[in-house]
């Protein structure tokens, strides 16, 4: 009988099933980029990020919520939306505990750690931990009101002023 051995990377200390896998994952750190998209002169090292690319400009959505019938273009915004629905947050951060539904969401958190602000206000120069956050910051300079309450129609330049504000409504109510 013989026994299957993972092949493995020793790049990103990944195991990987069979040797077709190993070739594609390594093409990751030789940049070989062997499928290319014609439309806007763009390549990938693999031809599942091509197909997912292609449905940026196709509007196509093949993963459907079996909950609330959201779609989505790739499988793993899929399952992050899902832990919408069950609350799970497998994503802790090892230094204060705080949990998060996706590793991305991780990632960001943990630059409040670091201290590390790597966005930036074009137009003072101020920096942020959050790429949304300069998003908010920059309505102080152009004045613009981005978040809107659902029940009268007023209008905020920050999302912590419209979390107050809706509290009136459900006071009143």
């Amino acid at each position: 009988m013989l026994a299957f051995l993972p092949a493995h990377c020793d790049t990103s200390g990944k195991s990987l099933s069979g040797s077709s896998n190993s070739t594609t994952h390594k093409l990751i750190y030789t940049r070989v980029k062997p499928y290319n998209y014609d439309i806007h002169k763009i390549s990938f090292s693999q031809k599942e990020n091509l197909t997912t690319h292609k449905r940026v400009h196709t509007g196509e959505k093949p993963y459907h919520c079996d909950v609330c019938d959201k779609s989505f273009s790739v499988n793993s915004a899929l399952g992050k939306h899902k832990r919408t629905h069950t609350g799970e947050r497998p994503y802790q951060c090892n230094i204060c505990g705080k949990s998060f539904s996706g590793s991305s969401n991780l990632t960001t958190h943990k630059l409040i750690h670091t201290g590390e602000k790597p966005y930036h206000c074009d137009i003072c120069g101020k920096s942020f931990s959050q790429a949304g956050q300069v998003t908010s910051h920059k309505c102080i300079h152009t004045g613009e009101k981005l978040f809107h309450c659902g029940v009268c129609g007023n209008s905020f330049a920050e999302k912590c002023h419209l979390k107050r504000h809706i509290s009136v409504h459900r006071d009143s109510s």
